[in-house]
């Protein structure tokens, strides 16, 4: 597999202007056209392989351009990744993702990446994927619980990132052990989670677009049922997993809205009584404002769609020992239009030979006539 390097240039004639590129997590330089906002920050966004990104201080006052390619300092060596982001927009982001910069390790930026550090970078990443592929054999022969999702080398080569997935701890010393002499390089576990997992993966969701945890989602928040109920959204697990085997993050996205939405609307466990039986509820349209009911708690049968300040009556009536005539309040009967009879909601089958019986009726009138 060949890997090739995005510049990031989406826009030559605008020199440090890039809109989004094919990594993840892309970001947009929309201050771009403003020279003066790139120099109040020497804090500079720098992304490495798929969703890790760092801020490096650019000590030697280099003009940086999104999409360059750089060589920074790492924990031991020296690591090449793409500038994202410089200026004013880098204090932005570190707001946005609530970075405590207090306890946060800014290493060195060190120049821009030659064409010797971009072929030793390029050479060290055609082995990731034949890596990732003998170190899970590895791990299966140690008999760990553990799936290996990715592998990251570092830019010069010296050190590999195994990222790992796992249900609880995980001894893996004698697993380091075993990869630091295989592979010959510096070895650093680092455990994620299924949807950190999807993000670094990737794909295409059921909505049509790119994964939410790939594009610009960084902070996982959990997702609960709850949130697909307040929705009134089918609880089928098939329907509400996403790539990651877990409820899709766009669960919590609008839960705020209809939680505000459904504050005024009546419970949904109150059984609304009537003279001729009683209403258990089915579904709820927040849009439309209006209140589902039928006549059996397990089926629907006899549904009747009815309007939330209605429902609201009817309830302080129930609460009075007092039974509505009919859920709504002008109910219409059955009457012929156009030619037809409007018998929905009956469950008298007989309802058929009246209609029969109606029409030969009228057939006779017409002859005699």
């Amino acid at each position: 597999m060949k890997y090739t390097l995005n510049t990031g240039e989406s826009n030559p004639g605008m020199p440090g202007f890039a809109g989004n590129t094919n990594q993840k997590l892309p970001v947009v330089n929309w201050l771009a056209d403003l020279p003066e906002t790139q120099l109040e920050s020497d804090l500079v966004e720098v992304q490495f392989k798929n969703t890790r990104k760092s801020y490096f201080l650019n000590c030697n006052k280099l003009m940086l351009n999104k999409g360059e390619k750089v060589v920074v300092e790492a924990a031991h060596g020296q690591d090449l990744g793409e500038v994202t982001l410089t200026g004013r927009l880098v204090l932005l982001q570190i707001k946005k993702n609530n970075v405590n910069m207090e306890k946060y390790i800014v290493r060195r930026l060190y120049r821009k990446a030659r064409q010797m550090d971009i072929e030793k970078y390029e050479e060290a990443k055609k082995r990731e994927h034949s890596t990732m592929i003998q170190a899970r054999k590895i791990a299966e022969d140690l008999k760990l619980d553990m799936k290996i999702g990715d592998v990251e080398y570092q830019g010069d080569g010296s050190k590999a990132i195994f990222y790992y997935i796992a249900d609880g701890r995980v001894d893996f010393r004698e697993l380091r052990k075993v990869l630091a002499e295989f592979f010959h390089v510096r070895i650093e576990m680092k455990q994620i989670g299924a949807r950190q997992e999807a993000g670094r993966i990737g794909g295409i969701g059921p909505c049509g677009r790119e994964l939410c945890c790939a594009t610009w989602v960084n902070n996982f928040v959990s997702v609960s049922t709850n949130a697909a109920r307040i929705q009134d959204i089918s609880t089928n697990p098939l329907k509400l997993a996403g790539q990651c085997a877990k409820i899709k993050c766009c669960i919590n996205y609008e839960v705020p809205v209809y939680a505000d939405a459904t504050a005024d609307f009546p419970s949904k466990d109150f059984v609304l009584q009537t003279l001729d039986s009683d209403f258990y509820h089915i579904k709820t349209d927040v849009f439309k404002q209006t209140m589902t009911y039928s006549t059996s708690p397990n089926s629907n049968a006899n549904l009747t769609t009815v309007p939330v300040e209605r429902v609201k009556d009817i309830i302080a009536l129930n609460k009075q020992g007092k039974k509505v005539d009919s859920l709504l309040e002008n109910e219409p009967k059955a009457k012929k239009e156009h030619g037809f009879y409007n018998v929905v909601g009956q469950d008298n089958l007989e309802r058929y030979d009246n209609v029969r019986r109606d029409n030969r009726q009228q057939r006779k009138q017409h002859y005699r006539r």
